[in-house]
């Protein structure tokens, strides 16, 4: 990942900058910072769970922290290195509504086959609906009060059957085209 003084490898560094919003300043600042926490230069899924439940004290986050795990674990290979931890923090903090949505479509995409169904739609719902705290339940409207409502209320978006398929473009769209799409596909604390 880096050279062998621990620095940042150039060409990561001017990858990093060319795709995200970060200054070489801030990339160097974070991968030092990284390797300090990681000493491996790569964090495990049981790591990145346990520093995403700290963003959500109030509830359970492991199941949904497992999912932006798989859709940031480009390789396949179980650990997320700098470079996807950076892309990580830059797609879910300061990327483009295009490239969130991107992002998104690939964490809906359970099995990674191009499409999402309405079981997945449904099994990223149940994650996101354990995000919520307790008391927070109480305030959702009636057609989001459980997560298959939630589920069935962003697949009508899509205006598809219940065993269609949607394609990130199609995706995308819908979501774009829907104000209440864009917050149904994720979970902002009211705190």
């Amino acid at each position: 990942m880096g050279n062998k003084s621990g620095a940042v490898s150039k060409e990561i560094l001017e990858d990093l900058k060319l795709n995200t919003k970060f200054s070489e300043t801030e990339i160097v600042q974070w991968y030092e910072n990284f390797k300090r926490q990681c000493p491996s230069g790569r964090i495990s899924k049981q790591e990145f769970q346990t520093i995403y439940s700290k963003f959500f004290p109030e509830s359970d986050a492991n199941t949904y922290a497992q999912h932006v795990f798989r859709s940031f674990d480009t390789n396949d290979d179980g650990t997320l290195d700098f470079k996807e931890y950076i892309i990580a923090l830059h797609m879910t903090s300061t990327g483009k509504t295009t490239r969130k949505l991107e992002w998104a479509f690939s964490l809906f995409d359970v099995d990674k086959n191009g499409y999402i169904t309405k079981a997945e739609v449904k099994e990223i719902c149940t994650a996101i609906f354990k995000l919520i705290p307790k008391d927070e339940l109480a305030d959702l409207p009636d057609d989001e009060s459980t997560a298959e409502k939630r589920a069935d209320k962003l697949w009508n978006f899509f205006d598809k059957g219940e065993n269609d398929r949607v394609a990130e473009g199609e995706f995308i769209q819908g979501v774009l085209d829907n104000e209440e799409a864009i917050r149904l596909i994720q979970y902002q604390p009211s705190k």
